[in-house]
């Protein structure tokens, strides 16, 4: 009953006039910014942002905004996965196999409507089990000493490059490189300058938020400049009929079970660290396939192939807010972002989180039931008009994009360096992404870095400079347990998987042009 209280408190805070107007302005723009190809809800985020700083929000109605555009880019990115057969982001892969058949089919407002009533289901539930499951998950973390914490951590590296990694050299290259730029500035202990190479602006750190926008927001423009002759969907767009734009009942009790199932699959997904919304979307989809496909009808535009994918990878998106806010430890790279943003707003995620700024996290869960709602009834009466946003040229997206970054992050800080270091990590993101190294592991050393070393000196000073000291408890010996193989497991599983999920899009029955 704590729980079921203490949401009450969050509904006061949420249901404000600027709190609403918020949720309703970061769900339309997330859906907006999922719709388009490649962006995603990780870019979409970072690029808000500067935004939300430059507005000066206080640090509830930035999450309620932020967060709002997480959720709504989860819901955009089934758009042009059903309508042009190009996935918004990876977790809309598996909606591209039933999606784009019924769009064919001239039932592209029906899959799109009832991609948007999957998306609420799964949503609505995982941010029900954030209230129920995050506070128990807190009475954990308060078990947690320094070499505890300094496990966890590993734990966030080791599997957060996950399978959605197509190398774990890469993804550990990633991560050893966001840990040495942590390193750069003055050392909380010593007070000697690191890698600062005299640079006095160096002296306090790089600061997250211009690492996030410049690796997310500008290496996206880069890539744009890049490829910018390549011309995407006017052509596709203009051979898909729309059709009727509502789901009959009889359509939805027919796809509800499939619903239940993949609500509950992907957000377990979502709790485990680093397994995120694309693994969601995957085990909804092959689980439902194995349950209902008895015709042979999966792949060839079956309703079932559309609500399962995108209940699982929208559940996915709420379980992943769990180890975010109880531990501090992000579960997608998506929350990576927002555990920057909470960091950025001076607000320590994990186990004090809930009774330090009760009235942030429980405004925050609140504002996920609303914007819920608002999603749901926007994108059933709104689907023709999200739909256009994909005629929308990116000559004219990607000079928006870069002025909202250049305009946001000098408005925080004030400092022409730091849009200096923005360019060049800008230049990274682009690099990175050329060599398929994934931004994720370095935005987390980043951010976790600091924390990182903080808990390993504590740890060694507490023990007296005993190593053993870091596998003591039977806690940090199952972190670390739970750390091994999760950073195997991907070697001998992920290639496999992934093969599988492009098999799969590449089947007779998938219609992929």
């Amino acid at each position: 009953m704590d729980a079921l209280s203490s949401l009450v408190d969050g509904f006061s805070v949420a249901l404000t006039f600027q709190n609403l107007f918020l949720a309703f302005i970061g769900c339309f723009l997330g859906t907006i910014i999922g719709a388009l190809p490649g962006l995603g809800p990780s870019n979409g985020v970072a690029i808000l942002i500067p935004l939300a700083f430059s507005l000066g929000l206080d640090p509830t109605a930035a999450l309620i905004l932020l967060t709002s555009v997480y959720y709504g880019a989860m819901y955009g990115g089934r758009i042009s996965s059903i309508l042009l057969n190009i996935p918004g982001d990876e977790p809309a892969l598996m909606t591209t196999l039933d999606g784009y058949p019924m769009a064919r089919q001239g039932r592209a407002g029906e899959a799109l409507s009832l991609s948007g009533v999957a998306s609420f289901v799964g949503a609505f539930f995982a941010t029900w089990g954030l209230v129920f499951l995050a506070p128990q998950l807190v009475k954990v973390a308060l078990l947690f000493g320094p070499a505890e914490y300094f496990a966890l951590f590993a734990l966030a590296f080791a599997t957060l490059g996950g399978i959605s990694s197509t190398n774990q050299a890469k993804a550990a290259f990633a991560a050893a490189l966001g840990l040495g730029i942590a390193m750069i500035g003055v050392d909380g202990q010593t007070g000697v300058p690191r890698f600062a190479f005299g640079e006095v602006h160096l002296y306090d750190g790089i600061d997250f938020l211009v690492a996030i926008v410049g690796l997310f927001a500008l290496s996206e423009v880069f890539i744009f400049l890049e490829h910018r002759a390549e011309g995407v969907g006017e052509a596709k767009h203009a051979t898909v009929t729309m059709g009727r734009i509502t789901p009959s009942w009889k359509l939805l009790k027919f796809t509800a079970p499939a619903m239940g199932r993949s609500t509950v699959l992907g957000f377990i997904a979502g709790v485990l660290p680093g397994a995120g919304a694309s693994l969601g979307s995957f085990l909804a989809y092959t689980a439902e396939k194995a349950i209902s496909d008895k015709e042979g009808t999966f792949g060839k535009g079956d309703p079932r192939g559309v609500a399962a994918p995108e209940a699982g990878n929208n559940a996915a998106a709420g379980g992943a807010l769990v180890p975010m806010l109880a531990l501090g430890v992000p579960g997608s790279g998506t929350t990576a972002v927002l555990l920057a943003v909470l960091l950025a707003l001076n607000i320590t995620p994990g186990p004090l989180l809930f009774t330090q700024n009760p009235d942030v996290v429980w405004g925050l869960i609140a504002a996920l039931f609303i914007g819920n709602l608002m999603l749901l009834a926007m994108n059933i009466p709104m689907v023709g008009m999200f739909a256009r946003v994909l005629m929308i040229p990116p000559k004219f997206l990607m000079p928006v994009v870069a002025m909202i970054s250049f305009v946001g992050i000098y408005g925080i800080s004030g400092s022409t360096f730091d849009l200096v270091v923005m360019v060049i990590f800008g230049v990274l993101g682009w690099v990175l992404r050329k060599l398929d190294v994934p931004l994720v592991p370095v935005i987390l050393g980043i951010l976790l870095g600091n924390l990182m070393e903080a808990n390993l000196r504590r740890a060694m000073t507490i023990s007296d400079g005993d190593w053993s000291a870091l596998f003591a408890s039977p806690l940090s010996i199952g972190l670390w347990t739970i750390a091994v193989v999760g950073f195997v497991l991907p070697i001998l599983v992920g290639k496999r998987l992934k093969k599988r999920m492009h098999m799969a899009k590449e089947e007779p029955g998938s219609t992929s042009d």
